[in-house]
């Protein structure tokens, strides 16, 4: 995925301001080992389309399925995958 640096300098604030229990992998991978997701509302809310979705310590029940809270992934589903 070809980044712009003002892309890149407000993903390394999201980064700064956050933990993730997966060593934020999908940054390291240069977002190619992305969790998949259903964005709705240009990005905003996101259903996460993991088996294990429920494991996911950024997701949360909500009807019959889990959406995503993590706030790197919803930038990246809000900016590049409209």
């Amino acid at each position: 995925m070809n980044i712009s640096q003002e892309h890149q300098v407000q993903i390394e604030e999201i980064i700064s301001g956050m933990e993730c229990t997966k060593g934020f992998e999908c940054y390291k991978s240069g977002f190619e080992n992305l969790c998949e997701v259903r964005t709705f509302r240009n990005g905003e809310l996101s259903e996460c389309l993991d088996k294990k979705s429920w494991l996911c310590p950024f997701s949360f029940s909500f009807g019959k399925g889990y959406y995503c809270k993590c706030p790197l992934r919803k930038y990246i589903a809000s900016h590049f995958y409209k």
